[in-house]
C-alpha cells in the first residue's frame, strides 16, 4: 500500500517559495518552523528533490528532542527516513543531509545510478527505478518498505511532479505576508497538466493562524487523513 503523501510548503502571497538571491528567503516564523518540526515527527519519511538538496544543503531533521523521544517510545526510529530524488545522479557526499539523522534513500534512474556509482557507499541506499524515474514506482517501493506517511518538502520540481501525477493526498501550505514578484525566483509549482485542471477544487480541511503566517490544509482526493 502506498504511503499517504503530504506536500509541505511555505510560499509568499504571490506564490513564490524563495527569491532569486544567494541567501535563502525565510518565509516562515518561529511558530511555523515548530509546526513543520511536528509534521516531520509524525512522518515516516521526508523527501526533497536533489536540486533543493544542492541549493539549501539542509539537514532535514526533527529538531525537538522531546518529539524524537516520543517517536522512540512509540517504537519508531528516532528520525524519519530521509529521501532524495535525482535524475542526473549528481550528488555531493559532503552535504549535511548524509551525515545527520537516520536512514537515507536515493531514488534515481538506471543512468543516474551509473553516474552516482559508489559515491554514497556507506551513506545511503541507492534505488534505481529503471530507465525512467517514475514517482509512482517510488511510492510503491516505499509502501513495500513500510512507509505509511511521506512528507514532501520540495522543491518546485517535486511538488509539480507529485501533483501532476495525481499522487498527493494532502497539502499544508503556509502563506507568508510578503510579495516577491521576481520571475527568476522559484514558485510552489511549475507549469503542468494537473488532473482536472482549473475545474478541480481541493477540499479545505483546516486554517490555522501562526503569528503573521496562515497555514492552509487541503485534502486532494476523496480520502480523509488516516488516524495516526
Amino acid at each position: 500500500m502506498r504511503p499517504w503523501v503530504l506536500l509541505s510548503v511555505a510560499a509568499s502571497l504571490d506564490g513564490y517559495i524563495d527569491d532569486a538571491s544567494a541567501q535563502r528567503l525565510l518565509l516562515s516564523n518561529s511558530a511555523d518552523f515548530d509546526r513543520v518540526d511536528q509534521v516531520r515527527a509524525e512522518s515516516d519519511a521526508i523527501l526533497i528533490g536533489a536540486q533543493t538538496l544542492r541549493a539549501d544543503n539542509p539537514r532535514l531533521l526533527v529538531n525537538s528532542a522531546e518529539r524524537r523521544a516520543d517517536r522512540v517510545s512509540a517504537g519508531k526510529p528516532e528520525y524519519p527516513v530521509k529521501i532524495t530524488v535525482t535524475a542526473s545522479g549528481e550528488l555531493d557526499p559532503e552535504l549535511r543531509f548524509w551525515h545527520t539523522g537516520g536512514d537515507k534513500l536515493v531514488y534515481t534512474s538506471d543512468a543516474g545510478a551509473a553516474t552516482l556509482g559508489d559515491r554514497l557507499a556507506g551513506l545511503a541506499e541507492v534505488i534505481a527505478l529503471g530507465p525512467e524515474l517514475a514517482l509512482s514506482a517510488l511510492l510503491d517501493d516505499l509502501g513495500e518498505r513500510g512507509i505509511h506517511r511521506l512528507m514532501v518538502e520540495g522543491g518546485t520540481g517535486m511538488h509539480t511532479g507529485f501533483l501532476a501525477a495525481d499522487l498527493v493526498d494532502e497539502i499544508r501550505l503556509a502563506i507568508a505576508p510578503i510579495l516577491v514578484g521576481d520571475p527568476a525566483a522559484p514558485r510552489f509549482v511549475g507549469p503542468a497538466q494537473f488532473p482536472g485542471g482549473a475545474q478541480r477544487r481541493l477540499r479545505l480541511a483546516g486554517v490555522e493562524q501562526l503569528g503573521d503566517v496562515a497555514v492552509l490544509k487541503y485534502l486532494v482526493g476523496d480520502a480523509d487523513e488516516p488516524v495516526r
